[in-house]
């Protein structure tokens, strides 16, 4: 797998564990949905059940504005496994232009968010390393 498949296999991912920094340094880990728009992955707070809307991975991007996004495929045929993770900085946008596009992209990509898009913070990722592995 070169660089072009390792990033259209993470486009077409379904979900994909976003990994931020606490503040005591410790990673943070929580599986999402995003999208890629215009070089960087896109993830929405949505109308999903949670215990805040202050979510602990917002507070560790505007501290520590790095992170990364990890895809993977398992199959009990081991030939068939593969992963791709991007690393790069990390923003939180709550409007605007960029957070339209990246609710946009979401909304085309998840038909479940068409009849409730999210309307959250959003957290962009840019793409400034990509890692990938397969098996074969």
């Amino acid at each position: 797998m070169d660089r072009a498949e390792a990033l259209d296999r993470l486009a077409s991912a379904p979900v994909g564990t976003f990994a931020s920094i606490k503040p005591d340094g410790w990673p943070h880990l929580v599986a999402v949905t995003f999208a890629v728009i215009e070089g960087s992955l896109v993830h929405m707070i949505d109308h999903k059940p949670k215990t805040t809307r202050r979510l602990q991975r917002l507070r560790n991007v505007e501290q520590t504005p790095r992170a990364c996004l990890l895809v993977d495929n398992y199959d009990d045929d081991w030939s068939a496994l593969w992963w791709v993770r991007v690393d790069g900085g990390a923003s939180v946008e709550t409007e605007g232009e960029k957070w339209e596009k990246g609710r946009v992209s979401l909304v085309d990509k998840y038909p479940q968010y068409r009849e409730s898009p999210p309307t959250g913070h959003a957290i962009f990722l840019s793409v400034d390393h990509v890692t990938h592995w397969e098996s074969i």
